[in-house]
């Protein structure tokens, strides 16, 4: 089969199309013919080495976390799947690879894929959505009625996020740039900031939750606005011990997590809100409610641009230019 590998880590480092052997079938997996594949940021820092410690891949790596396509092969204790269902997925961590022709994947990262959805539209889906849910959901336990501010809202787990909150029933604030203001608005955003004209710090009081995606300044900023009590989700860190722990990451690195965001962790203290790190993890069954959802027309998947598989680096590199609004997709068939 065909598949975009990464031979060393390093920011100058392309990926480099090859006919490899396809994937081995373990008895829990099942096999997908990929159909589209999206491409997120994730892929751009695994590919420069800014994972390398706590998710230690072995070169050369097939590269992708998100996929759209048809199960053309089911491992012996396969039990929720047949041969030819439709299905979307993010692969599990060390188990990433749907910049490819073929990839094989645990049943339990699977979903089926939502009846509506085109194949690009679909593959757009898995990690930012469950980015979202795990943030808002799980994490934050965010309810009707509450506020959430939401940075970068016409980012890929942004323009998800605002129609997760506001299926919930929350009070939604968001920032763009002016170009987008109101477009994102037209998501379901309540309060849009400019964030070339604006500072979200003087506009924003008493916020139940944020969820952070931006850096560190605006992090801080953002321990501000929230109410006492209130939560803050980060999902571009620093990371915190729990992450290590979570992640079974050796004493070293537990060590070095907690240095890292010592600073973030006592200022938030002071401030009587508490502060957590995201690393979104693979999850069929949230996967599955996510179907639900956007089955029933609340949640509608934002593609900014579809790419040929053949031009797999151009999407990453359009990616890392940080201008798509929402999702960036390859076309596998």
């Amino acid at each position: 089969m065909k598949a975009f590998i990464i031979h060393r880590y390093g920011k100058k480092e392309q990926l480099h199309l090859h006919e490899i052997a396809e994937p081995v079938v373990k008895e829990n997996d099942v096999l997908i013919q990929v159909y589209s594949a999206s491409v997120n940021l994730l892929d751009s820092k695994i590919k420069n080495g800014e994972f390398k410690l706590i998710l230690p891949y072995k070169m050369p790596l097939v590269s992708g976390h998100d996929v759209a396509g048809v199960i053309i092969k089911t491992g012996a204790k396969v039990s929720h799947f047949k041969v030819g269902d439709e299905v979307y997925a993010r692969p599990a961590d060390h188990h990433i690879g749907t910049f490819a022709e073929l990839i094989a994947i645990n049943e339990a990262d699977v979903a089926l894929k939502p009846q509506k959805l085109t194949w690009e539209e679909a593959a757009s889906i898995p990690l930012v959505a469950l980015t979202a849910w795990q943030a808002l959901v799980e994490k934050a336990n965010l309810k009707k009625g509450q506020k959430v501010f939401i940075q970068a809202g016409s980012g890929g787990v942004g323009t998800i996020a605002i129609q997760l909150a506001k299926y919930i029933g929350a009070t939604v604030a968001t920032t763009t740039g002016t170009a987008n203001v109101a477009w994102v608005k037209a998501l379901g955003a309540d309060v849009v900031i400019d964030y070339k004209t604006e500072d979200f710090e003087t506009i924003l009081r008493d916020y139940d939750v944020v969820l952070n995606s931006q850096d560190t300044q605006t992090l801080e900023k953002s321990l501000r606005i929230l109410k006492p009590g209130g939560k803050l989700i980060s999902i571009s860190g620093p990371p915190d011990p729990a992450f290590a722990k979570e992640f079974r990451l050796g004493w070293p690195l537990k060590i070095v997590m907690g240095l890292l965001s010592s600073g973030v962790r006592r200022k938030a203290k002071r401030l009587g809100v508490d502060y957590s790190f995201l690393f979104m993890r693979a999850e069929g069954s949230q996967l599955s409610k996510i179907t639900a959802l956007i089955d029933a027309g609340f949640i509608n998947p934002v593609v900014d641009k579809v790419f040929p598989f053949e031009k797999t680096n151009e999407a990453l590199t359009y990616v890392e230019s940080g201008r798509a609004k929402g999702k960036v997709v390859i076309k596998v068939i």
